[in-house]
């Protein structure tokens, strides 16, 4: 038995900490940005008088999406002035995300990048909605909006997202297996062997943030793709290697040159074949790949 007794504000925070950073998560793409508003969540949470809180789960729900949401607002200035193309900060997850679906697609690269192309408000909206299961009513005290206005913007961005979203559920399995043909072809410098196993309008997303090398913007077409990958592994002055991890719920691969992490590679995979490559090499986001992050929807 512990000698210090957990007061309840705490205990209750603590309890929700995992649904809290990943709300934060999902809305930002940023996991030190989740930890900065589940910070400004906490430091408003211990200043609320619980007896008058009915919901303590949709109250801090609705604190980190308000802190969220200025953050976001922030953030997509900095990205303005971000060098090259901006791809979420990868995390390394633990099998059972990968083993709820729901949860694996909420948070995978692809589904990621689609959601920055949403408004702040509009993101907030779908991600509450859509991944977290929040009511109309809890989203519009969350985003200052009127529950009426929430069901527009929330029919709006789930129409957007839709129209860019996989076209099919692909299993881990299924995406596993394709990845270990292209690691196979990358491990020995098989080009054809990456234009086998890489859909013909296949598009590849690096980001280096200015400080690693990476193509200054998308690379569309397989035959351009497979001669960058192969191109970029024989610059590198070292030994590549590769390594199957879960990033973000979902099967990727972790590249060393000379032993030392040099990124992440996570794919997007439809019809068998690779679609989207997102080849994070910026190291101040690769500091969350090798121990996990609890995620959770619930």
């Amino acid at each position: 038995m512990s000698d210090h007794a957990t007061d309840p504000a705490t205990e209750t925070f603590v309890a929700h900490r995992n649904l809290l950073f990943t709300v934060a998560y999902e809305m930002l793409g940023s996991a030190a940005d989740a930890e900065d508003v589940l910070q400004e969540t906490w430091l408003r949470w211990v200043e609320v008088d619980l007896e008058q809180v009915r919901d303590q789960r949709a109250y801090l729900v609705r604190i980190t999406t308000r802190q969220a949401l200025n953050r976001l607002r922030t953030m997509s200035r900095r990205k303005e002035a971000y060098v090259g193309p901006w791809l979420p900060e990868p995390l390394l997850t633990a099998p059972d995300v990968a083993e709820d679906a729901e949860l694996a697609e909420s948070v995978s690269m692809a589904m990621m990048l689609v959601l920055e192309t949403l408004s702040p408000t509009e993101r907030a909206v779908f991600v509450l909605r859509e991944a977290f299961d929040v009511s109309y009513e809890e989203i519009a005290a969350a985003v200052d909006k009127s529950p009426a206005a929430v069901r527009q913007i929330a029919h709006r961005a789930r129409r957007h997202v839709d129209a860019r979203r996989p076209r099919e559920v692909v299993s881990p399995s299924q995406t596993r297996a394709v990845l270990e043909s292209f690691r196979r072809a990358l491990d020995t410098g098989d080009l054809q062997g990456l234009l086998d196993v890489l859909a013909p309008e296949a598009v590849l997303v690096s980001d280096g943030g200015g400080i690693k090398q990476a193509a200054p913007r998308p690379i569309i077409s397989a035959d351009k793709v497979a001669r960058f990958i192969i191109g970029g592994a024989g610059k590198n002055g070292g030994a590549l290697t590769s390594d199957p991890t879960v990033v973000n719920g979902n099967p990727a691969l972790v590249l060393r040159l000379n032993g030392e992490i040099d990124g992440i590679l996570a794919i997007r995979v439809e019809d068998a074949r690779i679609t989207g490559l997102y080849y994070v090499r910026n190291p101040e986001k690769l500091s969350r790949v090798e121990s996990e992050t609890p995620l959770t929807l619930r």
